[in-house]
């Protein structure tokens, strides 16, 4: 079992409200460069989009449970079809979006716990939760060329040695994919 967090993220490490949804006065930055940087399977998941589970926290699966459920195509299908986990204290349904279901007890102790591979999309604060308890084992981060100055960063006061295995030019971004550091 692997735990691979999956970002969009600013030049200077920002990946609080790529898409504007949040609106905060520098969200939307990620979709200025355009819908073909952002759709589809960006980040390489592949076969794990058939043998792993998402898991999101609460704001990021309420976005995507509005969004994904009316689409159709090769990649809105397998994310639909795909088992999801949803880390909330406050959810008590999460019947809007297929195969969802709460994330019961501790979440360290619960991604401890799973037998298939993880993947965290967006949730900031679970990826950072899981980033603190050296659970993140891959980061994959869609580098968009924008510098937004002030927004949630994913390694917030938080430090990471990680692995450099590739990087692929995405439309306007680089698609980065780091490996935790083992010593």
């Amino acid at each position: 079992m692997s735990v691979i967090v999956v970002e969009f993220i600013t030049l200077d490490g920002v990946v609080d409200d790529p898409d504007g949804s949040a609106g905060t006065a520098t969200g939307g930055w990620a979709f200025r460069h355009g819908r073909e940087a952002v759709s589809g399977d960006k980040f390489g998941l592949g076969p794990l989009l058939e043998t792993g589970t998402l898991l999101f926290g609460r704001a990021t699966w309420e976005l995507f449970a509005k969004l994904w459920p009316g689409r159709s195509g090769e990649f809105a299908d397998r994310l639909n079809a795909m088992p999801k986990l949803v880390a909330s204290r406050t959810l008590t349904d999460v019947g809007a979006w297929q195969n969802s279901a709460l994330l019961h007890g501790d979440l360290v102790e619960a991604v401890s716990r799973e037998e298939r591979d993880v993947i965290v999309i967006g949730s900031i604060g679970i990826a950072q939760t899981l980033g603190r308890h050296d659970l993140v084992d891959e980061y994959r981060l869609l580098v968009f060329p924008s510098a937004v100055g002030e927004g949630r960063r994913l390694f917030d006061g938080a430090a990471a040695d990680l692995q450099l295995v590739s990087s692929t030019p995405v439309g306007a971004g680089v698609l980065g994919t780091y490996r935790r550091s083992r010593a």
